[in-house]
């Protein structure tokens, strides 16, 4: 059983979170159809903005045309967050002389901060300089993050119009997203996380006095600087102390603020939200998932408004909030229960399953972090996923797994709920034998053909690419954990690439050659691959004629709905991913139970 104050914890995030969505989202309608105060006071700079980059604001897109908006943009951020990596040795604001990244690992992020993954194979603080961590990473975290709003947009237009073949403007989009929402919202963000603690400047590293002198055994090299192995192949060491300890610095809440807003993840640090330098204490730490769900919780109700009916938006909403709150109640749950195997041994389990996590936030935060991280695409964490119990660790996957619908991340997670409501109205209307329906758009076969795809590249990816890791030499030499954590361990990694969430169990060797290039595959597909089906998805709806609501016409905004489309998303969960998830967690978990 949770004690009370974990439920004051969720019912206060919950709570906040639902009372922001309609303010929020009457905003996020207002940039929409342009009628947000701001939109028309910067109206005549907008378009002369515009006008340089050769765009016409006043020219509305097909859905074919808005796509390969989306992919030239994304494409374009790849090379640029790629070649900014390779040259960063001779680039400004670089006071560590770091060297330029390996190609696999610059690729792989690269395609990770443009699809709005964040994947971090990397410790920031020893391989990114502060021009690299601010012209590519921060850049993309506003730049991935509002093209996952704006492809929302898109679709919210298709379910709002009829008979128009038109979805709006993406390069109008994007630009109001990201200066009329990402800019202003991240500043004053950054500023409230300076004021608490987070650290931002662009200082040298510097060696600290350390209070005690820290001994070890230190690789011993030849003179030649190559390290030196006994008659048995092992590495020959040597006593060592250290006396001081290197302080990374750096410009970090500002990409703090942004990677929490976009639900982007990407650390500064390696220890991510973690890290006291990111993250320093139980405000921050509230602050900063209340931020992950801002933006999603707000587009619920855009989309009501926007489709002319409220209700339909709060239904979505509450589809989201009461699957979150199931698995967030497990989660925190068996965190606090902790494995049995260390109270047999006489040990005090009253704080529950502490490994992996920080003393400043908890069971409690630390799971609830972890819950709403991967509800959302946001890869960051507080905690160890990795050092979880087996159902603690479960849900994580889970979710991630489910398409993270549940709030989900900027953009994404509304559009991937709305493609499963396409599919629950589809099923309702097999069920009563009549053709479906969802906000007086009939769905047809094309309709179901785009949702198909959505829903089911990204299962494709996550199975095939974890199969194919554990038959491979290369993939299963990055495994350091033998056996069924182990597999969870990669199963987790392409459930966190395919779905662009970013998070890890940390136990797997993912910075090689092999999974550089896999998960990298795994993310663009994962991103684009459900990206254009929906935009499709939302030019063929656009085009539709609107049908007048009849008696045999299935309400989608009450208690009914609500349960189909919970059914739905869990039903599809399951079948798809439970056979996986039974040779990882879920065996992990009885086989604790079972040892003696």
């Amino acid at each position: 059983m949770m004690p009370l104050e974990y439920w004051l914890l969720l019912i206060a995030f919950i709570g906040i979170v639902l009372t922001l969505a309609k303010p929020v989202g009457l905003y996020l309608a207002g940039l929409m159809d342009g009628s947000a105060r701001v939109v028309k006071a910067g109206q005549t700079f907008e378009n002369r903005t515009l006008g340089l980059i050769g765009a016409n604001p006043e020219a509305e897109m097909g859905w074919k045309d808005y796509a390969l908006a989306v992919l030239l943009f994304s494409v374009a951020g790849v090379i640029l967050t790629y070649a900014i990596q390779r040259l960063q040795l001779w680039l400004p604001l670089n006071p560590q002389a770091m060297a330029n990244v390996s190609a696999d690992s610059a690729f792989n992020t690269a395609v990770s901060f443009i699809t709005n993954t964040n994947w971090q194979g990397y410790a920031g603080e020893s391989t990114m300089s502060y021009f690299t961590q601010m012209a590519a990473l921060t850049v993309h975290n506003f730049a991935s993050a509002a093209t996952g709003i704006a492809v929302a947009f898109a679709l919210i237009r298709g379910f709002a119009r009829h008979s128009i073949s038109t979805i709006g403007n993406f390069w109008t989009d994007l630009y109001r997203i990201t200066l009329y929402l990402l800019l202003p919202v991240s500043f004053v963000f950054a500023l409230v996380l300076v004021s608490q603690g987070v650290i931002q400047n662009f200082s040298a590293y510097p060696d600290a006095q350390t209070l005690e002198v820290n001994k070890y055994d230190a690789p011993k090299n030849s003179p030649d600087g190559q390290p030196l192995k006994d008659d048995k192949g092992n590495a020959v060491t040597e006593p060592a102390e250290a006396k001081t300890q290197v302080i990374a610095m750096g410009p970090v809440a500002s990409q703090e603020a942004i990677k929490m807003l976009g639900t982007n993840g990407g650390g500064f640090f390696n220890a991510n939200s973690a890290h006291p330098y990111e993250n320093p204490m139980p405000f921050t730490n509230f602050l900063q998932m209340l931020s992950i769900f801002l933006i999603p919780a707000g587009l619920c109700y855009a989309f009501g408004r926007a489709v002319g009916d409220a209700r339909q938006g709060w239904a979505i909403l509450g589809a989201m909030t009461a699957i979150f709150v199931v698995f967030a109640v497990v989660a925190m749950s068996a965190e606090q229960t902790a494995s049995p195997l260390i109270a047999k041994l006489g040990s005090d389990v009253s704080m529950g399953n502490m490994e992996g996590k920080e003393m400043r936030f908890g069971v409690a935060a630390s799971a609830l972090f972890a819950t709403i991280t991967t509800a959302a695409s946001c890869g960051a964490v507080n905690a160890m996923h990795d050092s979880f119990t087996p159902i603690g660790g479960f849900v994580p996957i889970l979710l991630m797994q489910l398409g993270e619908v549940v709030f989900g991340g900027v953009g994404s997670g509304l559009y991937g709920m709305l493609v499963f409501a396409v599919m629950a109205v589809f099923l309702a209307g097999l069920m009563i034998g009549r053709t479906p329906e969802y906000l007086g758009k009939k769905i047809e076969s094309f309709e179901i053909k785009m949702v198909s795809v959505a829903i089911l590249v990204t299962p494709l990816l996550v199975l095939a690419g974890t199969a194919i890791s554990v038959l491979v030499t290369d993939g299963k030499a990055g495994i350091l954990n033998p056996g069924m954590h182990g597999f969870s361990e990669i199963l987790y990694a392409f459930s966190s690439a395919a779905n662009n969430n970013g998070s890890a169990f940390a136990g797997i060797s993912a910075n090689t050659p092999y999974y550089n290039i896999a998960l990298a595959i795994a993310m663009w597909f994962g991103r684009f691959a459900i990206i254009v089906p929906v935009l499709a998805l939302a030019g063929s709806l656009a085009a539709k004629k609107r049908i007048p609501v009849s008696g045999g016409t299935m309400p989608t905004h009450g208690p009914l709905f609500i349960v189909l489309l919970i059914g739905t998303v869990l039903l599809i969960g399951a079948l798809t991913y439970i056979p996986a998830l039974a040779l990882g967690p879920i065996v992990e978990h009885l086989v604790m139970l079972a040892v003696k």
